[in-house]
C-alpha cells in the first residue's frame, strides 16, 4: 500500500518539479474540486438556469418591472438549486453504482453532510425570497418545490412508475399562479391565473419530464423502472422520443404564447 492510499484521488499528487523526493509538500486541489464549484455542479445548473430564465422571461413579457423580474429569477434559481441538491443526495448510491459523471456526491468529492447543510440553508433563504413577491405567490412557488422534492423520492407509483409525470405536471401547473399573483413585497396580490395557462403549463411539465428522462433511460431500464418515458422510449427508440418531446414542447410553448397574448397569465 502506498503512502497516498488513504487520501482521495483528487488530493494524491506527485511532488512538484524541482522538489526532492521525500520532502513534504501540501496537496494541490484543482479548481473544479473546490467546494463552491462542487455545490454548483450538484445543483443541476443547466436545468436551474434554463427554468429560472424561462420564468423570468415570461415575467418580463407580461410587463413586470425589472426588480420583480429579478426577484422571479432569484427565487427560481434558489428553488431549483434545492431540487437539484435534494435529487443528488437521494440518488447518490444509484449514481455511484452506474458510475455517472458530474455527480460530486456520488464520486466522493462532496460530503453528503455538507450538502445537507447547504440544502437547509438554501431552504431558509428560499422561504423569505419567495414570500417577498407576495405571500400567495410565494406559497404557490414553495408548493411547486415541495411537489418536486416528493417527485425525487423513490416511489414505485410516482418516480419510477406509470404516474412519474404527475409531480412534474403539478409543479409546473403552479408556475402561472406564482407569476400572476406575484408582485413586489409580501402584501402584493395579483389576479388568479387563467385555467388555460395552468393546463398548458402542466403539459409543459410533462414534456420537460420526458426530455430530462432521456439521458438516464438505459440506467433506469437496468434498475427495473417502469415509468412513462421509458415505456415510450422502448417503443419508439431514444432518438424518436427526443424528437417527439421537442416537438411536443415546441407546440405547448406556441400555445402558451398564443393564449398568453390573448388572456395574459
Amino acid at each position: 500500500m502506498t503512502e497516498d492510499a488513504g487520501l482521495p484521488a483528487t488530493l494524491a499528487t506527485e511532488p512538484p518539479a524541482g522538489v526532492p523526493a521525500g520532502v513534504p509538500t501540501a496537496p494541490r486541489r484543482r479548481i473544479r474540486d473546490a467546494l463552491p464549484v462542487l455545490l454548483v455542479r450538484a445543483a443541476h445548473p443547466r436545468q436551474a438556469l434554463l427554468t429560472a430564465a424561462a420564468l423570468a422571461l415570461v415575467a418580463a413579457v407580461a410587463g413586470r418591472p425589472g426588480r420583480e423580474v429579478l426577484l422571479v429569477l432569484g427565487t427560481v434559481l434558489v428553488g431549483q438549486t434545492v431540487l437539484g441538491w435534494h435529487n443528488d443526495l437521494l440518488d447518490r448510491e444509484r449514481d455511484r453504482r452506474h458510475e455517472r459523471t458530474g455527480k460530486p456526491v456520488a464520486d466522493g468529492r462532496l460530503d453528503p453532510g455538507t450538502l445537507w447543510f447547504a440544502l437547509c440553508c438554501a431552504v431558509l433563504v428560499l422561504v423569505p425570497v419567495a414570500v417577498a413577491g407576495g405571500v400567495l405567490a410565494g406559497a404557490c412557488y414553495l408548493g411547486s418545490v415541495v411537489i418536486g422534492c416528493l417527485g425525487n423520492l423513490p416511489s414505485r407509483l410516482l418516480r419510477t412508475g406509470l404516474l412519474s409525470w404527475l409531480p412534474w405536471a403539478a409543479a409546473f401547473a403552479l408556475y402561472p399562479a406564482f407569476l400572476s399573483y406575484g408582485g413586489w413585497g409580501g402584501q402584493a396580490e395579483g389576479d388568479p391565473p387563467h385555467l388555460a395557462m395552468v393546463g398548458l403549463a402542466a403539459l409543459a411539465g410533462v414534456g420537460v419530464h420526458h426530455l430530462c428522462a432521456l439521458w438516464g433511460l438505459v440506467d433506469d431500464h437496468e434498475d427495473g423502472w417502469t415509468y412513462l418515458p421509458l415505456r415510450i422510449g422502448l417503443r419508439l427508440g431514444a432518438t424518436r422520443l427526443l424528437i417527439v418531446s421537442l416537438v411536443f414542447l415546441a407546440a405547448v410553448t406556441v400555445a402558451l404564447a398564443a393564449v398568453g397574448r390573448q388572456v395574459g397569465l
